[in-house]
């Protein structure tokens, strides 16, 4: 997805964006959760666990940004559309087809419909790892932790 390297120069542009993103994150998550009292790890408070993920995010993005300073230089391609309109069009189906048809044929259509977004992939594969993570989902996300979610329609 990125663009050929440019000669000469450090900062590869795509882990530099995406160490501004984390740390942008993470600086807002612990902006909005400032009034959340934070507890200890014995007694957890409401701010505990927000407040330790937004500071890992920025863990992240400032090591990712290091290891992106010193890189060889790599601009930013423009964005293919179509994989990024077939995984909308994908969650955005999930969410409908869920509601009315049960957990199994949304989780069937997010992957079968998600798969088209690469061009390289193969039926077979799809197929196989659409029956295993729909499988391995309904029973964690419906059995074990047990969302309120239909796995049937019927």
């Amino acid at each position: 997805m990125a663009a050929p390297r440019k000669a000469g120069g450090t900062g590869d542009r795509p882990d530099l964006l995406t160490a501004i993103l984390f740390v942008g994150f993470g600086a807002l998550g612990l902006w909005a959760g400032r009034d959340l009292t934070m507890g200890t790890a014995a007694a957890m408070g409401p701010g505990y666990l927000p407040r330790l993920v937004c500071w890992l995010l920025i863990l992240v993005g400032l090591v990712v940004g290091g290891i992106g300073l010193f890189r060889a230089r790599e601009d930013i391609a423009f964005p293919q559309l179509r994989p990024l309109l077939v995984i909308l069009l994908a969650v955005v189906g999930f969410a409908f087809i869920a509601e009315y048809f049960g957990f199994v044929a949304a989780s069937i259509s997010l992957l079968v419909i998600g798969s088209l977004a690469d061009r390289e992939s193969r039926w077979r594969e799809v197929i196989l790892l659409t029956a295993g993570l729909t499988a391995f989902g309904a029973l964690v996300f419906i059995v074990g932790l047990g969302v309120q979610m239909p796995i049937w329609p019927f």
